[in-house]
């Protein structure tokens, strides 16, 4: 790859995703095999819109860095991004607020990772002509970024578009009649 080559960010707001996928979608906390398997989204950004990628994990560690996390992150292409702030801040939304604020000044697409509306004035000022995409689970998308979609923001499903998960999620959507596949309910 040229080093002129664009490069597509995808930032993945971890705390977002894991709280919506334990209490909103399993109710519990999630095993293991249950998560995400976070090199496929990178994969699939990559093929997407043919080009690298580079992952920025933003997690908030606070008092404990959670090591094997942060190494299997580190294997499999991703800059872990370990933030800590005062009671009740929101540490990680800063710091992609502020990452996709600093995207604005370069020559690059992005991929949002997260359902959360805290972003999308963010998000809105980077539809300038580059590609962007939010990524999350559709139904818990914040409404907002819907909005966007004729500014051209793309939006994906963790789940049924980057096929993240090895197991299927017992999530309720509403299903295109031309997915509906009734082997999945009986």
């Amino acid at each position: 790859m040229s080093p002129a080559a664009r490069t597509t960010y995808v930032l993945v707001d971890g705390e977002n995703l894991d709280a919506t996928l334990g209490n909103s979608i399993l109710g519990r906390r999630p095993r293991s095999e249950e998560r995400p398997r976070w090199e496929r989204l990178l994969q699939f950004a990559r093929e997407r819109w043919d080009q690298d990628a580079t992952g920025l994990f933003f997690l908030a560690a606070n008092t404990e860095l959670p090591m094997a996390f942060v190494q299997a992150l580190l294997a499999i292409g991703y800059r872990p991004i370990a933030l800590s702030g005062a009671a009740g801040q929101k540490v990680v939304d800063i710091a992609i607020q502020r990452t996709l604020e600093e995207l604005r000044s370069r020559e690059a697409d992005v991929l949002l990772v997260s359902n959360d509306g805290d972003f999308v004035d963010q998000v809105e000022d980077l539809l300038d002509g580059r590609r962007v995409g939010i990524v999350g689970f559709t139904e818990f998308r914040n409404r907002d970024f819907v909005e966007l979609a004729e500014d051209g923001l793309e939006m994906f499903d963790l789940e049924y578009d980057v096929q993240a998960f090895n197991e299927r999620l017992p999530r309720v959507r509403i299903i295109p009649i031309e997915e509906f596949d009734p082997v999945q309910f009986l």
